[in-house]
């Protein structure tokens, strides 16, 4: 007998994708056990959608972030399985029979995550660009990875519940899947990645938003995340080969100013000096991911890899950025901490957030261990 699954899904704003959704929804076989949409503060009449879909609709009461939105759908779920997809994402017909597949094969799977697809939706260059680099990303990854993903990704309710779900005080859009994931992990529980698993991403994504997003709230929580939790999995998007082309991403970017810097004062010697090695490490980038380039190649051709090469640098320049901001915010709030309470300066291991207030933090994510 297959495990009764409930899908989650939070949506703010999703108007113009979630009528696709949930019609990606009603097309599964075998039909999930419910459906719950959680309407986080919309003002678009995305919860009208849903209910004319013959959804239930949760609202929150003003908007209240995904971590939260995702809780309180939980919270009313009756599934042995949750199941967790993104208002812009379309599920294909087959995605509970897989699931329910991969959590019998070992009863010991707490969570399976799936991937997007090769085919996102929207036409425009920088959305095929990101959605093929999360597709990469997740089908290199490791079959037991270490964190969870709430576009497509279901977990076990017991698991669920017994880590205390989603950190509440999250109440951007920010990894909290990601943070779920590293509790899970450290708590010895399992993630499985189901590469064939693939659903088709919706949302047209826009350059300054990616920007802020790769910063605020994908490199700096990252950061933050690793400094907590004191691991750095060399999977994803934390593999080798993406950590190294960061500092050539930076060392390019740098060189090209000097040069220009040097060539402006008339020193042509170090300039050109400095060119050539921006040019050493920019192929320095292009060997470290050929196979994702050689991927680009094969799915849309010679001239979408050569003109995803300059976004892929910035990608990566952002999140050495990202990190270079989140260490020295951990920094300072340690020395905050240290500071002014004797707790954190007879314990300076313990995350400054949590001696801050520790009620807080307790309450939030009752389920995080201490960490050493």
């Amino acid at each position: 007998m297959q495990p009764g699954i409930s899908i989650v899904i939070p949506v703010h704003n999703g108007a113009a994708y979630l009528a696709q959704c949930l019609q990606a929804v009603r097309d599964l076989r075998p039909a999930p056990l419910e459906c719950i949409v959680v309407d986080d503060g919309s003002t678009d009449g995305s919860a009208a959608i849903a209910r004319a879909a013959g959804i239930p609709v949760i609202s929150t009461p003003g908007r209240r972030g995904p971590a939260f939105a995702r809780n309180r759908g939980a919270a009313a779920a009756r599934g042995e399985i949750l199941l967790f997809v993104d208002a812009d994402v379309m599920v294909p017909p087959d995605a509970l029979a897989r699931l329910a597949a991969r959590f019998a094969e070992d009863l010991a799977r707490d969570a399976v995550i799936g991937s997007y697809d090769h085919q996102p939706a929207s036409p425009d260059f920088l959305s095929q660009y990101r959605n093929l680099l999360h597709c990469y990303t997740h089908q290199c990854g490791h079959p037991r990875t270490c964190a969870f993903w709430t576009g497509c990704g279901a977990i076990r309710n017991a698991a669920f519940l017994a880590h205390g779900g989603f950190d509440e005080t999250r109440t951007r859009p920010c990894l909290e899947d990601i943070e779920l994931g590293l509790r899970l992990r450290q708590a010895g529980r399992q993630i499985w990645l189901d590469k064939d698993l693939q659903v088709k991403h919706l949302k047209r994504l826009r350059f300054w938003t990616v920007l802020k997003i790769d910063i605020a709230d994908r490199a700096i929580p990252w950061t933050r995340l690793i400094l907590r939790f004191h691991q750095m999995p060399a999977d994803l998007n934390l593999m080798w080969g993406q950590r190294f082309s960061v500092l050539a991403s930076g060392w390019t970017l740098l060189a090209l100013l000097l040069a220009a810097v040097f060539a402006l004062s008339s020193r042509p010697r170090p300039a050109i000096a400095l060119a050539l090695s921006a040019a050493l490490a920019a192929c320095a980038v292009a060997a470290l991911n050929r196979g994702f380039y050689g991927f680009l190649v094969r799915v849309r051709g010679l001239r979408f890899a050569l003109g995803a090469f300059p976004l892929h640098c910035l990608y990566f320049l952002c999140g050495g950025a990202g990190f270079a901001i989140g260490l020295a915010a951990h920094q300072t709030d340690l020395w905050r901490a240290w500071l002014v309470t004797p707790e954190h300066r007879a314990d300076p291991s313990k995350p400054a957030e949590e001696i801050a207030d520790p009620a807080t933090a307790a309450s939030a994510c009752p389920a995080i261990p201490p960490h050493a």
